[in-house]
């Protein structure tokens, strides 16, 4: 079944105005996502899309700001869209969105060589992270200043952690498994409750610590944690599963809760930091930009994004379920349908 949004269509026309009409696909976003988009346009027959990275909350922003040619087709996301950001869509025209789950990934912790491996649980995050730690029913700066402070498991190196901006999607989990869990697990949530009240204690939970210790990565990829961990022998960094073996010649990883990040264990579940994959489409652009709906097509077949797809070496974990996000596809099925 073909998309028809002839009245869409014909009002894209007339709004470009003078805009030159193009036949590439436009796509923007994660950095998580953008390597396996990368390598689905290196197989792509048609012509070459144009992909930038941003951010998920980039990428959708991008992609919310209206229809026509002049915008993007795609937002490429490691997390669901929110609903304000629908809203925000709506507002701008942007009205009926396709969401394309495509496989998952996960969160990998590595230094460079020369640094450590950890096992790390959410407790030892947070208590290595957070702003404020609660003691004596007083709130104090974080005083944690080794591994072996945050853990005596841990060797007595200093603490030094790259993690990524608020505008990465990456964050967003860290967030709500490593964050809000070691604050609930440590029992620190409680005391910020009885400090702070309820309505205070979450934001003291998320809130990290600003003295040096953590570092936040807010260019567009998180590729360049990478090149910081080699210049930082007691670093350790937080990125996508595909981003590590991408980079797994310069790079230690550390376990989380005991599991080693890998695809068969986030297939199975067993690594606490496994997570879906999208891309949001334009269905109103699928009619005029040739080559989207073959792009899409292409891009979630069996051959490039299911179980020994081209892209599972790149660290994608296929989702049982892909034929019948393909199927959803075909039969014109939009958010809220």
């Amino acid at each position: 079944m073909r998309y028809a949004f002839p009245i869409i269509a014909a009002a894209l026309v007339a709004a470009a105005g003078s805009a030159v009409a193009r036949d590439n696909v436009v796509a923007a976003g994660s950095s998580t996502v953008r390597p396996f988009a990368d390598a689905v346009a290196a197989n792509f027959s048609g012509p070459a899309p144009e992909i930038s990275s941003g951010g998920s909350s980039g990428g959708l922003r991008l992609f919310c700001a209206g229809v026509g040619v002049e915008t993007s087709d795609i937002a490429h996301a490691s997390r669901p869209i929110k609903a304000s950001e629908i809203a925000t869509c709506a507002a701008n025209g942007v009205t009926d969105i396709i969401e394309i789950r495509f496989g998952y990934d996960g969160v990998v912790f590595a230094s460079g060589f020369g640094g450590s491996a950890l096992d790390l649980t959410p407790s030892d995050y947070f208590a290595a992270t957070v702003e404020q730690l609660p003691v004596d029913g007083q709130l104090v700066p974080n005083p944690n200043s080794m591994w072996s402070d945050v853990n005596p498991a841990f060797s007595p190196l200093p603490l030094s952690i790259h993690v990524p901006g608020t505008i990465h999607a990456t964050r967003e989990l860290l967030d709500e498994k490593m964050m809000e869990e070691g604050c609930v697990e440590s029992g620190a949530r409680d005391e910020f409750v009885k400090i702070l009240g309820v309505a205070r204690a979450d934001d003291a939970c998320l809130a990290l610590r600003t003295d040096g210790v953590v570092m936040e990565n807010n260019t567009p990829t998180l590729a360049t944690t990478v090149t910081m961990l080699q210049a930082d022998v007691n670093g350790i960094g937080a990125f996508s599963l595909s981003m590590f073996l991408d980079n797994f010649t310069q790079l230690l990883p550390s376990t989380v809760m005991g599991v080693y990040p890998s695809a068969e264990t986030i297939a199975d579940g067993s690594y606490h930091l496994g997570r879906p994959l999208y891309f949001y489409v334009k269905a109103a652009h699928l009619d005029v930009v040739p080559s989207l709906r073959d792009w899409v097509n292409f891009f979630i077949s069996d051959a490039v994004a299911g179980a020994g797809g081209t892209l599972q070496p790149l660290g994608l974990v296929a989702d049982p379920k892909l034929a019948e996000t393909r199927a959803a596809f075909e039969a014109g099925k939009t958010i809220g349908q």
